[in-house]
């Protein structure tokens, strides 16, 4: 479910703004059953799914690990995706991810939250920055063979 959930919720953020054949080797090296399996058995990650009546809204997937450099803090998580269907964007599944993203982050002894956003995704920097977010530093995020610039975002747990 993840990664059709993933592929799918990335594909409808980011496909009108890349090539298919980007979209696609990122997809296929991202979003296949067995990565998915490989990160849900990490015990580095956290997946936490939004359901409306049995279907998935929306999902985010946080992670302990060292911060980019620009992150201050001792015990960092990282917000590596957070994700709402097009079909509920607007309807309050975004913020109640956030919210337990924090939730968890805070109950599993982190004092930083930190994540990388694409510079050109003007929405999601407005829903970060809404929520206490600044930014701290830049690093590439390759989507196919794109190099692109994703802003790092960080605010205290």
């Amino acid at each position: 479910m993840l990664a059709e959930f993933g592929a799918r919720t990335f594909e409808q953020a980011f496909g009108p703004d890349n090539t298919p054949a980007d979209m696609a080797a990122h997809i296929a090296s991202t979003f296949t059953s067995e990565i998915m399996a490989t990160e849900l058995a990490n015990e580095s990650n956290l997946f936490l799914v939004a359901e409306i009546d049995a279907v998935a809204a929306g999902y985010a997937k946080l992670r302990s690990n060292d911060p980019h450099t620009g992150v201050s803090g001792e015990r960092p998580a990282q917000l590596s995706r957070i994700y709402v269907d097009r079909a509920w964007l607007g309807r309050g599944i975004g913020p109640a991810l956030m919210q337990r993203c924090l939730d968890e982050a805070r109950a599993g002894g982190a004092d930083v939250i930190w994540l990388g956003v694409w510079e050109r995704n003007e929405r999601a920097i407005a829903f970060y920055e809404k929520w206490g977010f600044t930014k701290v530093g830049e690093h590439e995020f390759v989507v196919g063979s794109d190099p692109q610039t994703d802003w790092v975002m960080a605010r205290p747990v």
